[in-house]
């Protein structure tokens, strides 16, 4: 997404865009994007300085860290940083594509899953139980008694 620079010196440049990235930027946890929407403004202060003020929203096609399957996860993102560091001297155009593709990697969680149900998830001497299953049905509480006893 090129910015054209000269346009700041009498305004500010409004986006409200939707966006896809490039193939190269796929290499990720992420195996689409959809619905990417940017918007905000690009302003320039009495300094020179290029200031963003972005929104990014859209959903994220992830694998569920359950149950594998593909799921959507909605996210948001909020740029508001100076772009000085960024620019190279006299050039007249910037490419905010990395600077997106930044904030859109630190929404990926970490884990992520839709699954409610964690009855079906079970094996010949294994199941996967939840948080609450750990304090109220703790399948280790005879031997952890036990050894609270000795």
């Amino acid at each position: 997404m090129l910015i054209d620079l000269e346009l700041l010196e009498n305004n500010n440049i409004l986006i409200d865009n939707d966006f896809s990235f490039p193939k190269e930027y796929k290499h990720t946890d992420i195996k689409r994007l959809d619905n990417l929407h940017i918007s905000g403004i690009i302003s320039k202060d009495d300094f020179n300085n290029i200031h963003l003020d972005l929104d990014i929203t859209g959903k994220m096609l992830l694998e569920d860290s359950i149950s594998l399957d593909d799921v959507y996860y909605t996210f948001s993102s909020k740029i508001d940083e100076d772009l000085e560091e960024n620019l190279k001297n006299n050039s007249k155009t910037i490419d905010i594509i990395d600077i997106l593709w930044q904030n859109i990697l630190l929404e990926v969680p970490l884990r992520y899953t839709e699954v409610k149900d964690y009855n079906k998830y079970q094996g010949d001497g294994w199941k996967l139980i939840s948080d609450k299953d750990i304090i109220y049905n703790n399948p280790f509480k005879e031997l952890i008694e036990k050894k609270e006893e000795e």
